[in-house]
């Protein structure tokens, strides 16, 4: 169960999200297709719901942004997947211009995601073990330290052009899927060599992808990541 508002101050310090699958307790307040959810507190994420979820749970992928809201072409190519897959998409914003990792530390951008989650399940039947964290760039460095952190929820981390990987604990044993291309100018490709490497050392299932580009989401790496989500390819 998540924190209430009163008791947040620091809920989420150490990175960890409390929403899990659960059986729906409430019938979906929203038509199936693609929305912009805007909340009272005016934080926003994109939200798809496919027409016709397995009823037994479906899957489901959060997908971060980078700075400034730049996805490098990862969302319409995650969403082409989902709509697909019979899958469902959570894409929030940042508070700011980046997550509040970033900005010094977890806080009010997880609260905002597992807000996100709890909203979902409570609408939705979710897959337990059907669950993936993915990003571009601050969003991939992001979606790691969270998925990470995360792992007894998440199953995959995609994570495309990130620099680096901060989780304040670990939990489970997530697969890990990396790519970076050769002439990134903004995040080197050493940087997610560099975590790749270490997640291997340490015991981590990771498939890293080098590709001959900078620093965007080429459509046919994105969709060999996500051919996990969802099932197959």
């Amino acid at each position: 169960m998540a924190p209430s508002t009163a008791d947040q101050d620091g809920a989420y310090s150490e990175g960890r999200l409390y929403a899990r699958p659960h059986p729906p307790t409430a019938a979906p307040s929203i038509a199936p297709g693609l929305h912009t959810l805007v909340f009272p507190n005016g934080r926003e994420s994109l939200f798809y719901a496919p027409p016709q979820p397995d009823p037994g749970g479906a899957p489901l992928l959060l997908l971060l942004h980078g700075a400034g809201r730049r996805d490098g072409g990862s969302e319409a190519t995650a969403l082409a997947h989902v709509m697909r897959r019979g899958a469902f998409l959570l894409a929030p914003r940042a508070y700011g211009t980046s997550w509040d990792l970033l900005r010094g530390g977890f806080g009010p951008d997880l609260a905002f995601i597992d807000l996100l989650l709890s909203w979902t399940m409570q609408h939705y039947a979710i897959a337990p073990g059907a669950l993936a964290i993915g990003g571009f760039s601050d969003g991939a460095s992001y979606a790691l330290s969270v998925g990470l952190a995360n792992g007894d929820l998440f199953d995959d981390i995609i994570a495309f052009s990130p620099g680096f990987s901060r989780p304040l604990r670990i939990m489970g044993r997530p697969h890990v899927f990396i790519a970076h291309g050769a002439t990134d100018p903004v995040l080197p490709l050493r940087c997610g060599q560099d975590i790749a490497r270490h997640l291997t050392a340490t015991g981590y299932t990771v498939e890293f992808q080098r590709f001959e580009g900078a620093h965007l989401v080429p459509p046919r790496i994105a969709l060999g990541a996500l051919a996990r989500v969802g099932g197959g390819a």
